[in-house]
């Protein structure tokens, strides 16, 4: 078997999205011929944890640990609250930002570039490359974020001539939270010089949708192959639909992620329609930032909200099962038409219905109308989320709700891992 070595920092018992990419890509590789070594941190400071992951981790494969100095431990001793935040992604508007919350997202962005990983790196290549060479290794992979791990990746390239592969979940510089990092000028253009240096000596690129695809090649000559997210054969038994009229949000709700024409929608929809009044619930699964929960409530919805908080992978992928509508919503902005969140491969595969508000060209919008999963409004389209709303509220009244997919099996995790094996080989 081929040996390739994994450089990730979401491992379990990590939980949230970061985590499934590398942990269900691992699981199918020893199928086609690639033995996976996984190289993680020791003492990881995860912001999620979800114990019941380890239990989907490959007993084929082998686990190297190291340890990591992590400054977001050392910020904890001032907030904990702001620390794990922030360390999520879910970072404040600027105008309802601490002091506190803005000095740690300065520290955040000018003292740890590319992010508050780096300190990994060093210790990672001392440790990895007598690893390397002792057991023959040959091809590596790093992914990120943390784009830190890229860096490990970079220098062990340089050292030992090795076959690297750099995949991005997520683009660098043109991800949403990177302008809220509070950059210097001199900040700003030494991220921008690291992703250039990564991507330029990198052997190829792994992106996770057509348009990063895009951006990444106005950057680099090198081949950018995509391969998305999806969805793996998940034990979970048979659900009974919820009595309500649910619209379930699952996964993190940042505060950018704050659809007001859906609010309004809702709003309109409880003063119109006594039959939706009695029905409806909005059910949020996650962390949910406070300028969503603000906005809520400035709609007069919070009556209606069952706010779960984080809830474990497993009854994650229950309530996706269960819900009447599952909601769906991205940032509306230029850099972020390119994100194709991964729990929208899930959602497909749920068997319900899908609300998705985002921006203009999104990829994600493509997959939906292709696999024929669901219905996708713009920002600026309040009337036809209200009507698509409606519309699944009457067949939810008839016993009808049902959606009737199309082509799914192309996002299956083992037939893309079947893809990025023949990359590897």
């Amino acid at each position: 078997m081929k040996k390739v070595l994994i450089i990730t920092y979401y491992w379990p018992p990590a939980g949230g999205p970061g985590v499934q990419r590398w942990l269900k890509f691992v699981k199918y590789l020893p199928d086609f011929g690639i033995e996976p070594i996984v190289y993680v941190p020791e003492n990881p400071t995860y912001p999620l944890l979800d114990e019941k992951l380890l239990a989907d981790v490959s007993e084929k494969v082998t686990i190297l640990k190291n340890k990591i100095v992590e400054p977001y431990a050392w910020a904890s001793l001032f907030s904990k609250k702001s620390t794990k935040k922030i360390s999520s992604g879910i970072i404040p508007n600027q105008k309802k930002q601490s002091f506190l919350q803005k000095m740690l997202l300065w520290v955040r962005g000018n003292l740890f570039i590319p992010d508050a990983r780096v300190l990994w790196v060093k210790p990672s290549v001392n440790y990895l490359s007598k690893y390397i060479q002792e057991n023959e290794i040959e091809t590596i992979i790093t992914t990120g974020p943390p784009h830190s791990l890229h860096l490990i990746g970079l220098e062990l390239k340089e050292k030992l001539k090795v076959k690297w592969i750099a995949d991005f979940r997520d683009p660098w510089t043109t991800i949403g939270y990177h302008k809220a990092l509070k950059l210097s000028v001199s900040s700003a253009k030494k991220h921008k010089m690291l992703e250039s240096e990564v991507m330029n000596k990198a052997d190829f690129l792994l992106v996770t949708s057509p348009t990063t695809k895009k951006e990444f090649e106005a950057i680099t000559s090198k081949p950018i192959h995509v391969i998305t997210n999806g969805y793996d054969v998940e034990n979970v038994s048979r659900q009974t639909l919820d009595e309500k009229f649910t619209l379930a949000h699952i996964g993190s709700f940042l505060s950018d992620r704050n659809p007001r024409i859906l609010w309004k929608a809702l709003k309109e929809l409880i003063r119109e329609n006594d039959k939706f009044r009695e029905y409806f619930e909005l059910k949020l699964i996650g962390a949910v930032s406070q300028e969503v929960l603000d906005a809520i409530a400035e709609f007069r919805l919070t009556d209606y909200v069952n706010n779960l908080g984080y809830v474990s992978h497993q009854e994650a992928l229950e309530h996706q099962r269960k819900s009447q509508v599952l909601l769906l919503v991205e940032i509306n902005s230029e850099e972020t038409k390119s994100i194709i969140p991964g729990k929208l491969f899930e959602y497909m595969v749920s068997e319900r219905p899908i609300l998705a508000i985002g921006p203009k060209d999104a990829d994600f919008s493509v997959i939906l109308k292709q696999t024929n999963t669901g219905v996708f409004a713009l920002y600026d389209e309040k009337e036809k989320v209200k009507e698509t709303i409606l519309s699944f509220f009457n067949l939810f009244l008839e016993n009808n709700l049902k959606v009737y997919p199309v082509g799914l099996q192309q996002y299956s995790r083992k037939n893309l891992t079947k893809e990025l094996a023949g990359l590897l080989q």
